[in-house]
């Protein structure tokens, strides 16, 4: 049985429901500290049918993908909308898994370590046909993720990313059960994020390795060595993407999507079962969940814990935060010095501990660790102190709701 839902019937719809929703919060909030987190929350939750297209527009239950279960994996975005060159998806910067969301969007992350490794120079992989290959495949993912990043910087982290509101659940939830909070000094959160270009650039660097062969003609480890029309080795169903192999998304999108009957856990398992390493295996690992759960744990202690490592965050990060995209960077966070009164309330509110806000005296006090929530905005009571602008123009700012 298959049945679909036409996109040009669900995206209306939903941007109806986006409108009224946004309308409704504004009017409706009284308590003028909570309008802007109710907005992003409501926010947050709407984007994830319309990121993971897979959830609301169809074809279900396509006889290709039948074994994993109804979750569609027939619309590719790319190749529908822009002929051969996104097959996998659309790139996007923000965690939304490939291997759970089917191919509208895919994780920037994901893409440039596939295309490095195994597919930099094969035209077939996971039934996806590439018009290009290797270098120019990783430029136009570089271009898309440098645009997006320019254009919005990590707004893209406090207001869509899917495991940014896994993290914020669980930091409502140590409030309504009153966990108590683990304090992190500012000192150690900036070497902790430091991890994340760490990360990232060990991802890359081991995705370089792996694909030595196909790049610079030689194997720098035995059995990497492509075979095969889709360009897989024997280490690659194992050890491609390496950072996708510890990344908490991954098992948490599949366990939700296991979850309300969209995949078929029994095709999780029997992949796994398959794999030669069950610490590096497809989809869910004992590896990945074990990571999920020490990041839930430690989530549930301290706000935004992961957004500190993540390596895509650190990626968007060097495009909108640092020379010279810092200087073209479109959405940013603007202080007026002589509004501010130093009383250091936007320091406290931040859930990434982001210091500029407060330690510089004005200006772009953007930075690396800033997610752009606005919450520093929201909580400001001193009016036009703080706004957060989007093209030099002010999308709002801060009100003085001690009146």
């Amino acid at each position: 049985m298959s049945w679909e839902l036409p996109v040009n019937i669900v995206l209306p719809l939903f941007g109806l429901i986006i409108i009224l929703g946004i309308f409704f919060i504004l009017k409706l909030t009284k308590d003028k500290t909570r309008n802007i987190s109710t907005l992003r929350l409501f926010i947050q939750i709407i984007v994830i049918p319309l990121m993971f297209l897979g959830l609301v527009v169809g074809p279900f239950n396509t006889e290709l993908w039948q074994p994993m279960g109804i979750s569609p994996r027939s619309l590719l975005a790319g190749a529908d909308f822009f002929g051969t060159q996104f097959p996998d998806g659309l790139t996007v910067p923000f965690m939304a898994c490939y291997y759970s969301n089917g191919r509208t969007v895919t994780c920037g992350l994901w893409q440039l370590q596939a295309y490095i490794f195994p597919y930099w120079n094969y035209s077939n992989g996971y039934d996806a046909v590439y018009s290009i290959a290797g270098i120019e495949k990783v430029a136009m993912v570089v271009a898309l993720l440098i645009s997006a990043s320019v254009v919005f910087g990590k707004a893209f982290c406090g207001w869509i990313c899917p495991f940014g509101l896994y993290m914020d659940i669980l930091t409502r939830i140590r409030k309504v059960f009153r966990f108590r909070r683990f304090h992190i000094s500012d000192k150690s959160n900036v070497k902790i994020s430091q991890l994340r270009y760490i990360a990232l650039a060990l991802a890359l660097i081991f995705s370089v390795i792996l694909s030595s062969y196909a790049i610079f003609g030689t194997e720098f480890i035995a059995g990497t060595t492509p075979a095969g029309p889709t360009g897989q080795s024997g280490f690659s169903g194992a050890l491609n993407e390496p950072f996708c192999l510890v990344c908490p998304m991954r098992p948490l999108c599949i366990l939700v999507e296991c979850s309300v009957g969209l995949m078929r856990f029994s095709y999780i398992e029997a992949i796994a079962s398959q794999s030669p390493l069950w610490l590096s295996s497809f989809y869910v690992s004992s590896l990945n969940l074990t990571i999920l759960i020490i990041i839930t744990i430690l989530a549930l202690v301290h706000r935004r814990i992961f957004c500190r490592i993540c390596p895509l965050g650190g990626l968007i990060s060097l495009f909108s935060t640092f020379t010279p995209f810092k200087q073209i960077a479109m959405t940013k966070l603007h202080k007026k010095e002589h509004k501010c009164a130093s009383c250091g309330i936007c320091k406290r509110v931040c859930p990434t501990q982001a210091t500029a806000v407060y330690e510089k005296k004005g200006g772009d006090v953007t930075e690396s660790k800033c997610i752009l929530c606005a919450r520093c905005v929201e909580m400001c009571p001193h009016e036009g102190a703080l706004s957060l602008r989007f093209a030099g123009k002010t999308v709002v700012d801060s009100r003085n709701w001690l009146e």
